[in-house]
This record gives structure tokens, sequence and C-alpha cells, in this order.
């Protein structure tokens, strides 16, 4: 076994997603093995980050200034809203690079079973910004579970009384899937959003 220290590494490293107590083991002997080369710089990123890390009071996305890099950048399309219920939703559009317009992180979703309530998310200063004018299309990109979908239908509902496009994210087939391995869900989904062949 390893020293205390080591161990409560490995610890800390295990609570992360997708590394379990192995791999967590795993990745801690392949930085120490590699000291110089892989856990100095792991170290001085991880610092770097801890000492600058803020949450966008524009958006709430989590970056190393306020307001975000996304809500700074005066090439972003201010008038397309895209709304999402956590960051990690938020940095797999930008992963995309096929949205162009600035963002809106929710910090959940609603959810009966776990206590969300609409007072719990960051609707209010949702509200705020479509109100402030200047948005032209507000896009629901929430998950398709029912909370998700929840969620989108409430705060659809919310946005009537404003002058703006309310979208949402279609459902369905993904590209290279096969009817067989999907669930009865998505086939549900699919089959209502059918269109037209052209």
């Amino acid at each position: 076994m390893s020293s205390m220290e080591i161990e409560t590494l490995i610890g800390a490293l295990s609570k992360l997603p997708g590394l379990g107590p192995r791999s967590a083991r795993r990745a801690v002997l392949h930085l120490l093995k590699r000291r110089e080369t892989g856990l100095m710089p792991l170290l001085h990123a991880l610092e770097a980050v801890n000492a600058r890390l803020s949450t966008c009071d524009t958006c709430g996305n989590v970056d190393t200034s306020n307001p975000c890099q996304i809500c700074a950048d005066p090439r972003r399309e201010a008038r397309i809203l895209c709304v999402v219920e956590d960051v990690s939703d938020l940095w797999a559009f930008e992963r995309s690079r096929l949205f162009p317009g600035r963002y809106h992180v929710l910090g959940g979703r609603l959810s009966a079973l776990d206590g969300v309530k609409p007072e719990d998310l960051n609707i209010g200063p949702l509200l705020q910004r479509v109100e402030a004018k200047g948005i032209d299309e507000v896009i629901l990109a929430m998950n398709a579970t029912l909370e998700g979908q929840t969620t989108a239908h409430y705060l659809a509902e919310r946005l009537e009384a404003y002058p703006v496009k309310v979208s949402q994210l279609a459902h369905g087939l993904p590209v290279g899937g096969e009817l067989d391995y999907l669930d009865e869900g998505t086939l549900a989904q699919a089959l209502r959003a059918r269109r037209p062949v052209s």
C-alpha cells in the first residue's frame, strides 16, 4: 500500500465522474511515474484555475473571467439565446461549434422528486434578460427526460408574455442510429416529429 497522502489523492480522484477507485489508482500511478511531465503541469493547472475560477454573472457559465469569454465575445449573436440545464450542456454545444449565439444556464431542471422548484433555478435572471429586449429567439435545449421536458414546458409558458420566438431542440433518431437499438421513447418522438420527404 502507499502513503496516506497518496491514498488521499486516489480517494479525491475516485470521486470524479467516470473514475472509480481502480481507475483513480491507475491515474495516480501514471502521474507519480511522470512527475515532471504529468503531475507538476496538472498541479499548476489546478492552482491557476482555482485562483481565477468564477461563475459568469450574465449566463451562469463557469470560466476564469466574469463575464465569461462567450458573453464577452462581440462576434456572438446576441439576439439568439440557448437555455441549457447545466454548464456541461453549454460545453457540449461549444464543442460542436454549431451555435453562434449566447447561452443561459439554469443550474438544473425542475424535479418534484428531488424537490427542485422554479425558484431554485436561474429562471428569474433568464426572464430579466428577455425583458431587457434585444433577444429575438430563445432555444430551450433541455435534455429529453421527463424533468427536462417539464422544465421546457414551464419555461415556454413563462416566455409567452414576451415578444420572442421560443423553439425547442428536435428529438428523435440519431444520425447513424439503427432502429433495433433505439428505446421506445426515442422511436415515439421520431414518429411524432416526422416530416415530408422532399
